[in-house]
């Protein structure tokens, strides 16, 4: 017996879905000289102005897969109004390359409707391992820290962001700017210090696992991120003393209220304080003691790491990046699998 009607047309709406989803290309689809055509999530966006004066917008867009500037360059206050209401759009335009970077001229844009079933979650770009996880796995470098005042100096400010950990980002652009992007970058680099501390065993773990989580904790302080990870802006703290001076205060008040021993909450201080290496990068001490030097460079190697992994998803093996701007302008190759 063959189909109703109804169900023909089921399938045909079925079908119709299909090739709306299909043409929906993703961020990471994106390619200079393509059309543009899909749903993002506003990460930011700011009205500028031309040389000339002539007003435009430009947009961060992220999806999962990644993130994109974009230009309005027709600007209307609709369009503004239109952005600044809708965490979701729909785009259309072209991909265009800039400074060796990745462009998208918008041409259309408007509002996500109902029946266009695309939701937030599925946008969110975010740490690959579940947030309570991580955070368990945080907590047990605490619990390795055998020194009693320095765990529990760590245990209480951890605990103290324990909430805000869940989703902020390590950065509004960038290496790990993303949901859980602070607790993921935190993992990593306490994995990493475990293991060349077996190497470097004169080391001192404390310190290193104590450092770690220590370093980047105060940059929930330094910006204002939503709770799908979205940086808004920099804090007014943020702006006008940064996370490693916040994080130096931090260290200092909370090591008062436990009477940690004053050597041990200045040497915690040092380590944040130096960790960013060069005066123009933050840090006017550059690391004086073992522990300080090795968190600069798992730092250093983690973001490295994120960028090289990040830009490298976007190819096929055997091919090379465009230009990478945080990578010093570098063209990265992807290795070939093993056939």
């Amino acid at each position: 017996m063959g189909q109703s009607i109804a169900d023909m047309l089921n399938d045909k709406s079925k079908e119709q879905m299909k090739n709306m989803l299909k043409a929906n290309k993703t961020i990471a689809e994106l390619k200079p000289g393509e059309k543009a055509d899909g749903f993002y999530l506003i990460k930011n966006f700011e009205v500028k102005k031309t040389t000339n004066g002539k007003q435009y917008i430009d947009i961060d867009l992220v999806d999962k897969t990644g993130e994109i500037n974009a230009k309005v360059w027709d600007y209307t206050k609709e369009t503004e109004k239109l952005i600044e209401e809708n965490p979701i759009v729909k785009v259309r335009g072209e991909v265009l390359e800039w400074n060796g970077l990745r462009q998208l001229k918008v041409n259309k844009i408007r509002e996500k409707y109902p029946e266009d079933n695309v939701h937030i979650s599925e946008l969110i770009p975010s740490a690959p391992i579940a947030l309570d996880e991580m955070l368990a796995d945080v907590y047990s470098y605490v619990k390795k820290i055998k020194d009693a005042e320095i765990s529990s100096l760590v245990f209480n400010i951890l605990k103290k962001y324990e909430t805000k950990l869940f989703y902020y980002p390590a950065a509004k652009k960038n290496h790990h700017s993303y949901r859980g992007g602070l607790l993921y970058h935190n993992l990593r680099m306490l994995q990493s210090g475990e293991k060349l501390c077996q190497v470097y065993d004169f080391l001192n773990t404390d310190y290193v696992y104590a450092g770690v989580i220590l370093h980047d904790i105060c940059k929930i302080l330094e910006m204002d991120s939503d709770e799908y990870g979205i940086v808004s802006d920099y804090t007014m703290e943020g702006k006008l003393l940064g996370h490693i001076i916040q994080g130096i205060k931090e260290i200092d008040s909370e090591g008062e209220k436990i009477g940690i021993t004053r050597e041990k909450s200045v040497i915690l201080q040092h380590m944040v304080l130096s960790h960013h290496y060069e005066p123009e990068f933050g840090s006017p001490k550059k690391p004086m003691t073992p522990e300080a030097e090795l968190l600069h460079f798992l730092d250093i190697i983690d973001a490295r790491m994120f960028d090289f992994e990040h830009s490298l998803e976007l190819i096929e093996p055997g091919q090379f990046t465009d230009k990478i701007w945080l990578l010093d302008n570098r063209n990265l190759y992807k290795l070939k699998k093993d056939s």
